[in-house]
């Protein structure tokens, strides 16, 4: 898998119809033991509130998932925040809409709709983003070589997350799975193989897309 949409922080965003107050949490998950962590943790926040739905995508692959009605007639709160993520195309994420009612019933069409506005809402604020595999990677060289490699990285917008200046020249740089190859060759022929490389890291990281 070369890449996946996730969110990194969690996300608020409430929504309201016929006094009926929706609340809703979007939460980063890896597991089904964080994601009812998750909803515990609402269950105790709002404690006054009879419905707390939820839906979840957890895998490497997006293999899992679940919702729950929490109560509600079938299908008009668990399904529609699923609908969210999938539509998103999210994976490791908990959406939880918490339900206050206002007295005046909804119909199902205006249940579904207010929990997939609640839970949009959500997933908005906590920003959602493209994770990407890639590496860190710490180069290390002769100061003569630093202008050299410094001009490639911004040619080739590879970021450079810090530098250290001490005997040697060393920056550590995050870079793409697909740009790695590339940046080796760069690094042996610019400095005739005096470059060294050090993989710091190696996973899925947010390139800013």
């Amino acid at each position: 898998m070369a890449e996946f949409r996730t969110i990194t922080k969690r996300g608020e965003g409430t929504y309201e119809e016929k006094k009926s107050r929706f609340l809703g949490e979007a939460i980063p998950a890896h597991s089904e033991e964080e994601v009812q962590a998750a909803l515990q943790a609402a269950k105790k926040r709002y404690f006054d509130a009879k419905h707390h739905c939820y839906a979840c995508i957890l895998g490497e692959r997006g293999e899992t998932k679940r919702c729950s009605d929490d109560g509600e007639p079938q299908g008009t709160a668990g399904k529609p925040i699923l609908q969210i993520l999938e539509g998103e195309q999210m994976q490791n994420v908990c959406l939880i809409v918490t339900r206050y009612f206002g007295g005046t019933l909804l119909g199902t069409g205006g249940l579904a709709r207010a929990y997939r506005e609640a839970a949009k809402r959500a997933l908005e604020d906590a920003g959602p983003c493209t994770m990407e595999s890639g590496k860190i990677v710490l180069i290390s060289m002769d100061y003569s070589l630093l202008d050299k490699v410094n001009w490639y990285l911004r040619q080739q917008q590879i970021k450079t997350l810090d530098a250290t200046y001490t005997q040697n020249a060393a920056v550590r740089v995050l870079v793409r799975e697909g740009e790695y190859p590339a940046l080796l060759q760069f690094l042996a022929q610019a400095g005739s193989g005096s470059i060294q490389a050090d993989i710091v890291t190696e996973g899925y990281f947010g390139f800013g897309s």
